[in-house]
């Protein structure tokens, strides 16, 4: 009597644990989804912005740019600090709203490289991100151990990044660039493994959507900032 309950149990056993792994890979889908769309939209905004003088005369040529360059960094503060208080249409509004500002922020680089190395630069970040992100995903390794590491790398690249605004160094920009790619490379392993460690079948769908919206913004910010310092390697200048 006991080999056919324990035959039904182990059989139950499997089937609870492939409908896990549907409903993570699912899961792990529209967290892509969201970070491609965003990247999309930022891109849009991006050469809209640059391919029009009445938009980015006003901007680049006045105290504004600052406005402009410094306000992704405010959407990041706020997003992370009231995801938890959020619904999930206000945090994937949100992500929306920051994708569209980070494309504004970034339409100066379509005014100072060349679309041919910017498009060379973005299949380069595009291969090295996605490498990273599927070593985070199949690792059995714990990352969390490098947590404390590259929080602390991430820290000082925004802190001499913002110092460097200032003095425009290209020494400390090349430092910055060649530390940062590794921080936000390490960043990207280590996120997407969270992002599956983070999921759980019994979340509610509310709770899963802000799950998707977060992880997205998390690896969005990743890739863009790998794809930026790329720049100061590959991209080619505007003669």
């Amino acid at each position: 009597m006991n080999t056919p309950q324990f035959g039904y149990r182990t059989s139950f056993g499997q089937q609870s644990a492939a409908l896990f792994d549907e409903g993570l890979r699912q899961h792990m889908l529209r967290v892509y989804n969201y970070m491609a769309l965003g990247l999309v939209l930022t891109g849009v905004v991006a050469f809209t912005v640059a391919s029009v003088p009445a938009l980015y005369v006003p901007i680049f040529s006045t105290p504004l740019k600052w406005v402009v360059m410094l306000a992704p960094l405010a959407f990041v503060f706020l997003f992370s600090f009231r995801i938890h208080s959020m619904s999930a249409s206000g945090a994937q509004a949100m992500f929306w709203a920051f994708c569209g500002v980070m494309g504004l922020s970034l339409s100066s680089v379509f005014l100072v490289f060349t679309g041919t190395s910017i498009a060379r630069t973005f299949f380069i970040a595009a291969t090295m991100f996605g490498a990273t992100s599927l070593y985070g995903y199949t690792t059995r390794r714990d990352l969390t151990q490098f947590s404390s590491f590259l929080i602390m790398g991430l820290i000082g690249v925004v802190i001499a990044g913002l110092v460097n605004l200032f003095l425009a160094s290209s020494a400390l920009q090349f430092a910055i660039s060649v530390i940062g790619i590794f921080v936000f490379l390490g960043l990207t392993a280590w996120d997407t493994q969270t992002i599956k460690e983070q999921y759980a079948e019994n979340f509610d769908a509310e709770s899963k959507q802000k799950l998707a919206v977060f992880g997205a913004f998390s690896l969005y910010l990743n890739f863009v900032n790998i794809f930026r310092l790329l720049l100061h390697f590959t991209g080619q200048q505007e003669e």
